[in-house]
């Protein structure tokens, strides 16, 4: 799939360097440039999901998937190819698709097996069974999470799956940001650690 127009975003050229340089901090192992990269990128990114897929929690557990995918793959990126926040919904949009498209083949699979004779399904049986399979990775990262010291796990579940700013986080928490830049940095270190290499 091809990255979106740039009227998904209102990108400007200095935008857009800004973006690229953040992804090579990444590249290089800076743990703080992921957490600027989600400031900038994971409201939009949620709005994406959310109107792909139409549940809050699906949507939330899609832009964890594609920052960590970010993270891991920062390297691969090309500005010659498009633009950081374009990769970024290609991504976003082609994992959301992806659910929804095997959400609705699974809950035609259980009504086939069903039979002709049985009873339906309810959509809301199927739909709860795919939710839970189409969750495996989150659940994952979650189970990382609480793995990490009670302050970088508090951290990290506001901003991953909070979808609180870094600054936000620190109001929350009344702690400077700087301490909760530097908690997350180290969370995201650990997981590194904790979790497979994920190939995207």
């Amino acid at each position: 799939m091809t990255a979106p127009a740039a009227s998904s975003s209102p990108e400007s050229q200095s935008r857009r360097e800004e973006d690229a340089a953040i992804l090579r901090r990444m590249a290089a192992g800076e743990t703080a440039a992921c957490g600027e990269l989600y400031d900038r990128f994971s409201r939009p990114l949620h709005a994406v999901a959310l109107r792909i897929l139409r549940d809050e929690k699906e949507a939330e557990d899609i832009v964890q998937e594609v920052f960590l995918a970010l993270w891991e793959n920062a390297a691969t990126f090309s500005s010659e190819r498009g633009s950081a926040f374009g990769w970024a919904v290609t991504l976003t949009r082609n994992r959301a698709i992806d659910r929804a498209r095997n959400r609705r083949r699974r809950a035609e699979l259980l009504g086939a097996s069903a039979g002709r004779h049985a009873a339906p399904i309810p959509a809301s049986a199927a739909q709860a069974d795919e939710a839970l399979l189409a969750r495996e990775t989150a659940g994952a990262v979650r189970a990382a999470v609480s793995r990490l010291p009670d302050e970088q796990q508090r951290a990290l579940e506001l901003a991953f799956f909070g979808g609180l700013t870094q600054q936000e986080i620190a109001d929350q928490l009344h702690e400077p940001l700087g301490t909760v830049k530097a908690r997350i940095r180290r969370g995201l270190l650990r997981l590194r650690e904790l979790l497979p290499h994920r190939h995207d």
